[in-house]
């Protein structure tokens, strides 16, 4: 879906990388506007992936990278037996925690890119069989892949919310900005 993004302040290039990860995190908050948790907890395709879902796990994966890249442990790592629930609320979680915790997470993330020295400076990524060995990425990589990742999932958000009600992004676009189709 097409939003605009502002253009950065002159060389301003970690306020034009956080602009873009937050036009695709509008996307998939967006696509949570006006329905209930029954709602955003269907799965109205033959895909396993629900709103509720996808927000939590866009949330746990900023998350994950934010700490891989502080080279801190994370509080939520999953593993095999509760991926998962990575994907979908459970117990009494609801879409307003998993915002407000996402929120969190966002203002930390921001905090933190803005605070580092470089845009090149770099962390090491995990020992996992989809990364190579003893490989290093920068900051400015970081953001690069939020961006790929969450407008990933901001396609399936604005597929799944289509599915349920017929909704566009468009609307939502419109109806967030307090626009509406009516003369």
């Amino acid at each position: 879906m097409v939003t605009h993004v502002p253009s950065e302040a002159p060389g301003d290039e970690r306020g034009m990388f956080l602009s873009f990860v937050e036009a695709q995190r509008g996307a998939i908050r967006r696509s949570l506007i006006g329905l209930t948790e029954e709602q955003a907890a269907s799965r109205p395709s033959a895909s396993e992936l629900s709103l509720s879902g996808l927000a939590k796990h866009v949330a746990e994966v900023e998350l994950n990278w934010l700490r891989m890249a502080q080279q801190q442990v994370n509080e939520t790592v999953r593993n095999e037996s509760t991926w998962a629930d990575g994907f979908r609320l459970v117990g009494d979680e609801t879409v307003e925690q998993v915002l407000k915790f996402w929120d969190g997470v966002v203002a930390e993330e921001e905090e933190f890119i803005r605070s580092v020295p470089s845009l090149d400076d770099t962390f090491p990524l995990p020992d996992a069989p989809w990364f190579p060995k003893g490989e290093r990425v920068s900051m400015r990589w970081l953001l690069a892949h939020l961006v790929e990742e969450i407008a990933r999932h901001a396609g399936h958000a604005d597929i799944i919310r289509e599915s349920l009600d017929g909704r566009t992004a468009f609307e939502l676009v419109a109806e967030a900005g307090g626009y509406s189709d009516q003369s």
